[in-house]
């Protein structure tokens, strides 16, 4: 059992900066001058140029199209990505963490069909993990998986499912037998579901924002079959975990709202006021911090290690973060006399402010988080 929590410094190689340069070329040319039919959430258009570019699949392997590049230079382009707030929901969780799953455990067969086409961002992938009756609580799933003569048959809803209506494909967390009373992780098993099977209902979860990016999916017979289970039946725990790994520690987890600290620098970069100086510093170090934190992360991913504490740490601390940021700039410039005078900064903040609460249920609630962590300290 894991009793201390590693993060070793990372310092980026000199050739990464040049990889910094492409992507920021990148971005100028393809998502800037076309960014109000773009957009900033899901767009099939940008992930064919992300995958045009090379920016998917990186870390994959040649004989599937990818790029074998390094879990750093991957970092690299994620972080320029969201840093540019540029529409990359569309690929994201298949080159996150989809793509890497169905490498480790799929049939040959449906990795030549899949990857190469995930890479070249035609493929959405959506995660079914969460349920309604036990929200983050893997263990407590119950959406089933039963064998029969025509593959499986998956019954149950899965919850707070992001990009399900976009999506083409879901790698779903199903129970396929009771868990013993020794083992409660017993009895889970991963499935690649296709979307577009008979059965699947999706539901728009509308968030305060507006959109619907979260979703209900149900499953009602749904018949997939059986080469679409994933790796070991019944022992999908380990997997998952992993996989929740590739998810909880990526910069996506203080970048989301970092829009509005670029904002706040921009305003005090035009007030260069002794106070406004010192409040962004200070957001700037604690970027910094969680930065570090997800860089640590990456090299140990990259070494073939499963830091799910580290991740799940990453996620917890940086989440907070982030959802208490847009309240922060706006107590910081609020009190300017000539606050009223920038009405973008007002509707960035106002806007994510929107957003905000919906970021502790991506990717495991606070709860979730910390029990994980207490467990691989030994406290619990």
């Amino acid at each position: 059992m894991k009793t201390f929590i590693e993060f070793d410094a990372v310092e980026l190689p000199n050739h990464l900066h040049l990889t910094r340069e492409r992507v920021r070329e990148f971005l100028q040319r393809e998502y800037l001058p076309n960014k109000s039919r773009l957009g900033s959430g899901f767009s099939p258009e940008f992930s064919r140029l992300c995958g045009d570019a090379g920016y998917i699949g990186m870390t994959w392997p040649k004989q599937y199209g990818g790029g074998e590049k390094s879990f750093l230079e991957r970092y690299i382009v994620c972080e320029e990505m969201l840093a540019a707030g540029a529409p990359v929901w569309g690929h994201w969780v298949a080159d996150r963490q989809s793509g890497p799953m169905l490498l480790d455990y799929a049939s040959e067969e449906i990795k030549n069909d899949l990857i190469p086409k995930m890479i070249a961002g035609e493929y959405c992938f959506c995660i079914g993990l969460s349920e309604p009756d036990s929200g983050s609580d893997l263990f407590a799933a119950k959406a089933a998986a039963e064998k029969t003569s025509e593959g499986w048959a998956l019954n149950g809803t899965k919850l707070w499912t992001s990009g399900a209506r976009q999506a083409h494909y879901m790698i779903a967390l199903m129970r396929t037998e009771k868990a013993t009373e020794d083992n409660r992780r017993h009895g889970l098993t991963q499935f690649l579901v296709p979307m577009n099977t008979p059965g699947i209902t999706v539901r728009p979860v509308r968030s305060m924002a507006g959109d619907s990016e979260f979703n209900e999916v149900h499953f009602d017979n749904v018949i997939i079959p059986s080469d679409n289970a994933l790796g070991e039946i019944n022992g999908a725990w380990k997997q998952a975990s992993k996989e929740l790994a590739y998810e909880r520690s990526g910069s996506e987890r203080f970048l989301e709202t970092f829009s509005v600290l670029q904002a706040l620098a921009d305003y005090v970069h035009k007030n260069p006021k002794v106070h406004l100086q010192e409040a962004l510093g200070s957001l700037v170090a604690d970027l910094y911090s969680f930065r570090q934190m997800s860089l640590s992360v990456a090299m140990m991913l990259e070494q073939g290690k499963a830091p799910m504490v580290e991740a799940a740490l990453v996620k917890d601390v940086g989440t907070l973060w982030q959802q208490a940021l847009p309240e922060r700039v706006r107590s910081i410039v609020g009190g300017e006399s000539d606050f009223d005078d920038q009405p973008e900064l007002r509707r960035d903040i106002n806007r994510m402010l929107k957003i905000a609460p919906k970021l502790t249920i991506q990717g495991g609630t606070t709860e979730v988080l910390r029990g994980i962590i207490a467990r691989g300290l030994g406290l619990r």
